[in-house]
């Protein structure tokens, strides 16, 4: 899956949206391996055009993350609303879940009722074996952080995606 940030100014400009769309349904990407995040706190400050953007973008068949959830303010609340997919758990709570109990209980309840919910959950900030083996404890899908790969331009990611595929080969 690739995973796409999108901003909340971008998500409000209807150029911008329309351009996304046509590029989407015009690619040929297999959009069930697109999915575009974009932070809670963005999407709460935009709930209307977010709902909007997300169904149009789920009808294309795309996957919707809702990026850095629970640390706004009425988190659960807006989840109920929310057409997504995905609940990318902010990285303020897993950083030190191997180490602190009351983390790892908030991991532990964000996770339990994205599940709840039929979401898939997302885990950021996994910098080491130890908070990744709580977040396995806990069910959690997947996991993304520095113990797996530190960001890089897209370009050298594919020109090391394709050297592997070479050696698979």
């Amino acid at each position: 899956m690739c995973a796409i940030n999108l901003s909340g100014q971008s998500m409000g400009n209807r150029d911008f949206v329309e351009f996304l769309i046509a590029l989407i349904r015009d690619s040929g990407i297999p959009t069930e391996k697109l999915c575009l995040e974009i932070t809670e706190t963005a999407a709460i400050g935009n709930m209307s055009e977010a709902i909007q953007l997300f169904t149009q973008l789920k009808s294309l068949g795309c996957l919707i993350s809702l990026d850095d959830f629970g640390s706004g303010l009425s988190s659960f609340g807006y989840l109920k609303r929310m057409p997504v997919d995905i609940i990318k758990i902010d990285g303020m709570f897993v950083r030190d879940i191997a180490e602190d109990d009351m983390d790892f209980a908030m991991v532990k309840a964000i996770n339990e009722l994205a599940k709840k919910m039929g979401k898939k959950t997302v885990a950021e900030f996994v910098e080491s074996d130890a908070i990744l083996t709580k977040l396995q404890a806990l069910g959690v899908d997947y996991a993304q952080g520095y113990l797996f790969g530190k960001p890089q331009p897209l370009a050298k990611l594919v020109a090391e995606l394709s050297q592997d595929q070479d050696a698979v080969v």
